[in-house]
């Protein structure tokens, strides 16, 4: 049995551990970590997955980006992940409570870019579960390469522009 909490109450040290054991030591290389660079996850939409014994068995986090669309608009969205589950623990159901939990957090969160959520990742797995699809990506640049397939959104108020993805480093007052 798994409990899910939120993830600042989870040792910082032991989620770095958590996402190089299911990433690799190089994961900070990829083009989602460019995407967030200078920003902190969101903490009202970040959870943690802890075994009965205490041991962390996943963790999702959830970041605050922007679509900078080329007509000028700025759209505020939020990125999904990384969900990551230690491998011990893969295919038991953990990455899907984890997205579960988050999905049900976010109407109520408050959070600009609620309505508009992306990530990086299996458009058959994250469509066919969470109803996440590339419809209104194709124009979208990422810092770095990326499959055009794996960039997937979901909300009502996702974009439907060309334009560059990157850090919301301005908040709304």
């Amino acid at each position: 049995m798994i409990a899910l909490v939120p993830l600042g109450s989870v040792d910082s040290q032991a989620v770095e551990a958590l996402l190089d054991s299911a990433f690799g030591t190089d994961r900070r290389t990829r083009t989602a970590y460019r995407i967030r660079t200078g920003i902190s996850p969101i903490p009202e939409l970040s959870f943690a997955a802890i075994q009965d014994d205490g041991a962390l068995a996943g963790s999702i986090q959830c970041w605050p980006v922007e679509l900078a669309c080329d007509g000028g608009r700025a759209v505020p969205m939020i990125m999904v992940g990384p969900v990551a589950v230690d491998p011990r623990w893969q295919q038991g159901g953990i990455g899907r409570a984890l997205m579960d939990r988050m999905l049900e957090a976010v109407p109520g969160s408050g959070v600009a870019g609620a309505d508009a959520l992306m990530l990086v990742g299996d458009p058959e797995y994250y469509g066919r579960f969470f109803g996440f699809t590339a419809e209104h990506t194709t124009g979208w640049r990422l810092p770095g390469p990326f499959e055009a397939r794996r960039l997937l959104a979901r909300g009502s108020a996702v974009p439907d522009c060309a334009g560059a993805l990157g850090p919301r480093v301005r908040q709304a007052a």
